[in-house]
């Protein structure tokens, strides 16, 4: 049972007092003051109780990376409404479905997906007519303007409801790689750790400025979104990734901690200043959402030294972490449960193995989730007597330290042998054409099935016989070896980062 007072509902009010005119937030030109953020998020909370969200009311956001998401963020932790931030990638019944599900009582939107949010109004059950906002302009029929609902509130603080540890923050979904998004109910208590147990993971301090590419919409981005406000540390946000913005914006802020994914950190690499005398200020780079191959991982810890940290985990609230101090000694591995977590290696049977051995990834500890909303039966078959079942395969060597071997799911049987595709992936990586890739499983009348590699290349010249030849030269077991290499333009990946191999699948067997 968690603490009553174990919440994030506070937090920027104190900065707010103690760090007023020290920088929270930079976006693109603007930049904000703990104290004008405070104020920003006052008035927003104001017009949301106006427009009738009250403490547990569900406020869904389909917005790119922006200062008003981020403000959007810290009303709903100030008032106990719970913010469900959706893609805005997603479409049609898709975000329908997201929206109804999430019993959102508000959406806010922007002029670029307005017309996909529109194209669904009549679809949803549960937004009141009124509770369309729209950021960016007012002129479009059915929305009320975001910052005209702010602009007729003060910035006092408001009158809220106390919130307890318990009580749910977000509703983040699912990616939706093995099926259709679900809902993870994540509560204050959760995201409170988040900010404590990542700083002190990440050796983060208040002087620390923690920039971020990405989307902040996905679980992945409140790792270090949640240690930056915990500390107050001024948060740079990128609006989009680029690999050239993310250097000028390391060295122009003095970025000391970012996140990047593995697709990220690739293109990044490919820039000649991405070293580390052109970032002094860089501690932290920390590879998440995705497997980050060997090669790549080499090569980052060439281009700058004693910055690599990796971090395996799921929203569903478990995570190991590999620390920078272990990255050169464990390549390969995704390092070890943080303080607080226990992990274990289990059979189909839900035996613990010994080391060495593959089996399911399973985790506890503080950061599980509440459940997936709306939804007993699959939150039953991932939390069983307090363990979360990763669908994730692994084992651990001696020192307890964690290396991935890919999803149960992707696991390719072929003659009735166990084929992991991150094995395989190791090896193509290494081929000189080759600058991504991703194994997957097929059909195959003998044996099965058996593995194929979508790769994307550095050269129009390169051709795919002669790279299927080359890595089955460099594979040892014969059953490892691949059956046909598919080049593509880049790897599906969803807002995470991560490959979605379902689609590579479909979009091989359509080429046949």
């Amino acid at each position: 049972m968690y603490s009553d007072d174990l919440t994030i509902q506070h937090w920027l009010t104190r900065h707010a007092k103690y760090k007023a005119h020290k920088t929270a937030i930079v976006c693109g030109s603007q930049r904000q003051t703990f104290a004008e953020l405070n104020a920003n998020v006052n008035q927003l909370v104001h017009a949301l109780q106006q427009s009738g969200v009250c403490k547990g009311d569900k406020v869904a956001t389909v917005l790119s990376n922006s200062i008003e998401l981020w403000e959007i963020y810290w009303a709903c932790a100030k008032m106990g409404a719970v913010a469900v931030p959706l893609s805005p990638l997603l479409r049609g019944s898709g975000l329908a479905n997201l929206i109804d599900n999430a019993d959102a009582k508000l959406v806010i939107t922007d002029k670029e997906t307005a017309q996909y949010v529109t194209a669904v109004r009549e679809a949803l059950t549960n937004v009141p007519i009124g509770n369309f906002w729209l950021i960016n302009t007012s002129d479009m029929i059915g929305y009320r303007s975001y910052h005209a609902q702010k602009a007729k509130h003060p910035v006092t603080e408001p009158e809220v409801k106390p919130v307890t540890g318990s009580d749910p923050y977000n509703i983040i979904y699912s990616s939706g790689t093995t099926g259709l998004p679900k809902g993870i109910v994540i509560s204050h208590a959760v995201r409170a750790l988040y900010g404590s147990l990542f700083a002190n993971s990440y050796r983060m301090t208040p002087e620390s400025v923690v920039m971020h590419s990405g989307s902040i919409i996905f679980n992945g981005s409140f790792l270090t979104l949640m240690p930056a406000m915990f500390l107050g540390c001024t948060y740079v946000l990128q609006d989009h990734f680029d690999p050239q913005q993310v250097i000028t914006a390391i060295s122009k802020e003095s970025v000391t901690h970012t996140i990047l994914v593995p697709s990220q950190i690739i293109a990044c690499l490919q820039q000649p200043q991405f070293s580390s005398q052109s970032l002094p200020s860089i501690e932290y780079i920390l590879s998440v959402g995705a497997p980050l191959l060997l090669e790549h991982k080499q090569e980052l810890n060439k281009r700058i030294p004693g910055v690599f940290y990796e971090l395996y985990g799921l929203t569903e609230g478990f995570m190991t972490i590999l620390d920078k101090t272990d990255a050169a000694r464990k390549t390969g591995s995704v390092g070890y449960a943080p303080s607080f977590m226990e992990m274990k290696i289990c059979n189909d049977s839900g035996e613990a193995q010994p080391a060495g051995v593959i089996g399911e990834i399973v985790g506890k500890g503080p950061l599980l989730m509440d459940g997936y909303y709306k939804n007993e039966i699959q939150t039953r078959e991932t939390l069983r007597n307090g363990w979360l079942y990763t669908g994730d395969l692994g084992y651990v060597d001696e020192d307890g330290f964690l290396f991935l071997t890919g999803r149960k799911k992707d696991l390719i049987i072929s003659g009735g042998v166990n084929v992991y595709p991150a094995d395989i992936e190791e090896v193509v990586i290494k081929h000189p054409a080759v600058t991504d890739v991703a194994v997957f499983g097929v059909a195959h009348c003998e044996w099965g099935e058996t593995p194929v590699a979508a790769v994307v290349v550095n050269t129009g010249e390169a051709e795919a016989t002669s790279i299927k030849t080359w890595v089955n030269d460099h594979i040892d077991a014969r059953f490892q070896k691949i059956h046909d290499i598919m080049i593509v333009r880049e790897l599906p990946r969803n807002v995470a980062g991560k490959v979605l191999k379902r689609e590579l699948k479909e979009q091989y067997e359509n080429r046949k």
